[in-house]
This record gives structure tokens, sequence and C-alpha cells, in this order.
């Protein structure tokens, strides 16, 4: 008697759901139609030159209103991540986005693409940062991600540097957080590990780990925690250390999981393009300064943030290419370079600095 009464609730439980799957699905198609009709208008009223389709402002307002009117049980950032892979795949109806990374395959780039601009967007692996910058140039690709920080071991300078002598403007960001894990291939015997591949800011986030399971194997810097992925097949005594991606794609086991030495271990990625982003409500802002040569220069760089309430949130020192011992300051802060108290800080420094470039105003990262 019981089990019937089970059965009845669940059969009534099921079909409650899938009356509801079709409205989801009815709303979905509805809402794609409208996609449809942007890019119609958008057609219509162009001049020639190209079309923006994509809104980087646009689609973090609407993550944050879809996080902001969530009500459970579902948690913010999964409700967030389900309306990304929608409007993904309605802005694939548009036209489909076009993403170079630093590949290859596999690494937490391409994770970071893909948390991005969904599974829609079409992913293309580059072997270097300089090439990634090239293809948006070029106008192959549309837009590029690449690293710009980790939380443990720092900034990453060639990002950095590219900036310097690249027009492209930083359109997004997104920040993932980072779990490491031991991987081998089908043919690994685990007993006799002897080498361990990984790039090296991996290496260096899981070396407490590594000292205290693997301390004599030999520690193996390569380009990419994919490429360490990928060396394991033919390698009975290696292991590599990866992301999820890496092993799925390559199907690898994971031996351990999560072995990064700092748990809340996260990378930063930028999103480079061409266009200049309108505000969303919640933006930063990245610029490049180059400062005379002379005391108090770093003071009178960051006074007038400070009297305009700015919070900077990163300031890096890389070498100038003008002259030795001549530097140029990397500085993130919040807010957008429309903003009043922006423009007024902005006007300061620039009446103090030698040069200053503006890398773009552009949302904080939502998911």
């Amino acid at each position: 008697m019981i089990q019937d009464t089970e059965k009845l609730q669940l059969a009534a439980l099921r079909d409650r759901i899938d009356e509801i799957d079709l409205k989801i699905g009815q709303l979905i198609s509805e809402r794609a139609e409208c996609a449809q009709e942007v890019a119609e208008v958008k057609k219509a009223n162009s001049d020639g030159s190209d079309i923006i389709y994509y809104r980087p402002e646009r689609e973090a307002q609407v993550l944050r209103k879809a996080m902001e009117r969530n009500q459970g049980p579902l948690g913010d950032e999964e409700m967030a991540r389900l309306f990304r892979e929608i409007m993904s795949a309605c802005l694939a109806l548009e036209q489909p986005i076009k993403v170079a990374f630093l590949g290859p395959e596999g690494t937490f780039t391409e994770q970071a693409a893909l948390k991005h601009f969904g599974h829609s967007a079409i992913t293309l692996p580059f072997s270097a940062i300089d090439d990634v910058f090239r293809e948006v140039e070029s106008g192959a690709v549309q837009y590029g991600v690449v690293p710009v920080e980790n939380s443990t071991e720092g900034v990453v300078n060639h990002t950095l540097d590219s900036f310097m002598g690249s027009n492209l403007k930083i359109c997004g960001e997104v920040v993932l957080r980072i779990h490491q894990h031991l991987l081998v291939s089908d043919v690994t015997k685990t007993d006799s590990i002897t080498r361990i591949y990984s790039h090296s800011q991996s290496l260096a986030q899981c070396r407490k780990w590594l000292d205290a399971h693997y301390p004599n194997a030999e520690r193996v810097a390569v380009n990419s925690n994919a490429e360490a992925a990928k060396r394991l097949k033919g390698e009975w005594n290696a292991a590599a250390i990866a992301g999820e991606m890496a092993a799925d794609k390559y199907e690898l086991t994971k031996l351990a999981e999560n072995i990064e030495d700092q748990p809340d271990n996260s990378t930063r990625f930028l999103i480079i393009g061409t266009q200049v982003v309108e505000a969303s409500g919640v933006d930063k802002t990245s610029v490049v300064i180059s400062m005379r040569n002379e005391p108090g220069a770093l003071h009178d760089l960051l006074v007038p943030f400070q009297t305009h309430k700015i919070d900077l949130t990163r300031v890096e020192t890389r070498p100038s290419r003008t002259g030795n011992w001549n530097y140029v300051f990397f500085i993130d802060f919040n807010g957008h370079k429309d903003d009043e108290n922006v423009q007024a800080a902005l006007k300061e420094v620039g009446s103090r600095a030698a040069d200053i470039k503006m890398l773009g105003s552009y949302p904080q990262g939502v998911l």
C-alpha cells in the first residue's frame, strides 16, 4: 500500500516536471526568437560597418539580475550559469562568437573562456599569449582570453607586456577557482611514479603537497597543464598535475584531487577585443601609466585616486621599453572611465604622468 502511494506521488511530480519543462522550452524558444529579431534590427540600422552583437555590459546586467531575482533552492551562481548558457546559445543565432585562448585544449584558459562565453562560442587554442593577441588584432577572431594573475603565484608578466605594444582593449574579466589534480593514464604504474609533469605555476601551487607525497619524483615544467596531460599515454612511470577539463579531454584518472596548497587558489583572466564597453553599473578600469623618473613619482600617481575615493585593486610595475631603469605602472581600479570621479582622477594623473594609456573599462566578473 505504501509503495502504491509512493508511485502515485512520484507520477504526479513527474507530470508536473514535464509541464514545467514544456513551459521552459517554450520560453527559451521565445527568447531565441527575440535574439534573432535583435540581430535583424541591428542589420537594418547598420551603416555597413561591423555590427556588434556581443555586449559585455548588457550580459553582465542580465546575469546580475538573474542572481538578484533568484529565490532558491539553486544557488545564485548556478542560476547565473544556466542563464549564461541560454544567452550563449541565443547569441550564436545572431552571430557565433570566435574566441582565441591560450592552449592547447584542456587548459584552465579554455575553461575560463567557456565559463565567460558559454559552450556555444567557438573556441580556438593558440600556443602563446602573443598569438592570442595577434589573432584578435587581425580580426580572425572577435575576442581572446589570456591569464593575467594568480592569487598565490602573482602576475603573468607576458600578458602585461603584450599590452605595451597592442591597441586591443580589455572587454571583460573572469575569475576561475583553480583545483589541481594528480592525473594518471591507463598505462601508469601508480606505485612507480618518478616523474610529474605540469606548468611551472601549477608545480609551485602544489609544492607542499608534492614534498609530502612525492619528495623524490622529478618535477618537469612544460608549457601548459594540458600538454602535461597529453604526455602521460606514453609513459608508465609519470603523472601530471592538471584540472578537470584536461582529465576529461585526455581520458585520465584522478589519483588525488584538489592537491593545491592554498584552497582558495584562483586565477584571473582577461577578455581582450577591439570594442569600447559601456558602463554596466559595476565596472572596473585598467590603465598603463608612465611616470617621469623623479623623486615622489609613485606618490604623485596614487594621490588623485585617494582624493577622488577610487578603490585601487591592483598596482603592478613593469620595465618600460623607452629606456633602462624607466618603469610603467599597470593599475586596476573600481569604476568606469565615464564616471565623473574617474575622469577627474585620470585628468589629474595625466597632468603629472609622462603618458597614460587606457586599456579598457569593463564589467567586473559576475561568475
